[in-house]
Parts: structure tokens; sequence; C-alpha cells
């Protein structure tokens, strides 16, 4: 019979982390440091707001729709849910993040996770943030946490003379985190925290993984691997579901995280 992963208390867990004295120490974002899914929820707010055409509106949400029917692969829906605002000024996405943002997300971060961070950072640990959600979004949640711009790997576009365009950089997902931290000149991070199985690659390259939030099928990878896992006191508990985990977890070795034009 296979063993259940161990649940950290709050105590234990901030215990074991800051025992293991990490100098890199890299998140995930969305159920990882917050509750919720920022990615989807800013896609539907940018859609109500009009932010993008109706015909691409339409389009984004039949392609959401056949994502979570697993027609669509997570790399693909994350990348288009950047590209659709190509045309629009970067400084309109920033402020159109902020409001969102503020609204919906920043009341919803983990108490656990604002208090380790801050720990962390006190203690001179580089921090760093990975995430599969638009950089706008990621930039202004981690700003709280005092993690630089220069330290997020999230999901983005070229920027030319202000303006969005859709040749992707990045879209750090499933592998794709792995190589985005290695490309980053992390090849084996102290200490990872995440809470999905698309966080599964970067957990799995970690001298000490931490599963937060975990959902159930990251649950289920950690007791496979012996394992502990978190889960914040005002967390949706491990039965929240992450979409995309009935794909398979790995994007194949020509879907690099860096999907640049070099």
């Amino acid at each position: 019979m296979q063993p259940k992963a161990h649940a950290w208390s709050g105590t234990e867990f901030e215990q074991l982390v800051l025992e293991s004295k990490p100098q890199a120490a890299v998140f995930d974002c969305d159920g990882t440091l917050w509750r919720g899914d920022a990615a989807f929820g800013f896609l539907i707010w940018s859609l109500e707001h009009g932010l993008v055409s109706r015909s691409t509106s339409d389009w984004i949400d039949d392609r959401h729709r056949a994502y979570r029917a697993g027609h669509v692969d997570e790399l693909t829906i994350c990348g288009q849910m950047v590209q659709i605002y190509a045309g629009l000024r970067e400084q309109e996405l920033k402020a159109a993040a902020a409001s969102y943002f503020n609204e919906f997300v920043r009341p919803r971060y983990f108490t656990e996770m604002v208090s380790l961070i801050g720990k962390l950072q006190a203690s001179g640990v580089e921090i760093w943030a990975v995430s599969s959600t638009n950089r706008w979004v990621i930039a202004e949640g981690v700003r709280d946490f005092g993690i630089p711009a220069g330290r997020i790997l999230a999901a983005e576009v070229r920027i030319e003379d202000g303006l969005i365009t859709n040749d992707l950089i990045f879209v750090p997902t499933d592998e794709g985190k792995a190589e985005s931290l290695r490309y980053a000149g992390l090849p084996e991070p102290d200490a990872v925290f995440g809470n999905s199985i698309h966080d599964l690659a970067m957990l799995e390259m970690a001298r000490n993984p931490f599963p937060v939030n975990p959902s159930p099928a990251l649950l289920t990878a950690a007791s496979e691997r012996a394992w502990g896992y978190f889960i914040p006191s005002d967390a949706d508990a491990v039965e929240a579901a992450v979409g995309g985990e009935e794909m398979p977890p790995r994007a194949s070795a020509s879907n690099s995280s860096r999907v640049a034009r070099e």
C-alpha cells in the first residue's frame, strides 16, 4: 500500500524551511502564495472589461473550454492567454493587472506564506517567482513579497515600442518551469514551493521540495516520493482542483519554456 504524504503543521513547515538554510528559494504563485487562479481570473476580468475585441473574447473562451475538456494542452493555453492582448499598450495592461489584483487577489494572500517569505528575505535568501500566469499580474502580486522584477519567470511576450506583440518569450509550466530555472542559472534550487502537478518538474529539481496547498495530483506525486506537504490555514485544502491536471504533466522537448525566436 502506498504511504500517505505527511501533512506538516504551520510551525513544522516553517521550521523545516528555515532549518534548510536556503540561499535561493523558488515559489509558484497561484495556489501557493495566494488562494485561487489569478490567470483565469484576470482573463475573465479583462474580457468583461472589454480589453480585447468581441471576436477575440469569443475565440479565447472557446479555447479555454477546449482546454478544460482536455483538448488543448497547458502550455498552449497559457501562451494564448497572454497573446490575446497583442496590439494593446503594455502600460494599459499593467494598470489593468493592478486594478484586478488589488480587488480580487491581494485579499487572498496566505498569511503563513507572507510570514515565511518575510523571514527568508530577512535572512538574505534570494527569492524567485515562477508562474505560467502572465507577467503583468505576477509582477503586481510579488511586489508585496519583495521579489524584484529580475527574479520573475512568468508567461510573457515581447514588447515593441510600448506595444504588446504575440511573440512569446516564456511560458513556464510543467517541464518548462524547470527549464526556465536552468536558463536563469538555478539548475538545483535549494528550496522550491508549488501547489500543482504543473510544479512537479521544478519540485523534483530542488534540494528541498515543499508542496503547499497541493492539488490532488500533486498530493499523489508527493506520496509516491515520500514528501511532506503544507496546507495554509485559509487555503481550499487538497480537494482544490487545478486545470489541466488530467493531461500529461511534462511538455515535450520541442515545447520549451523559452519559446522565443532567437
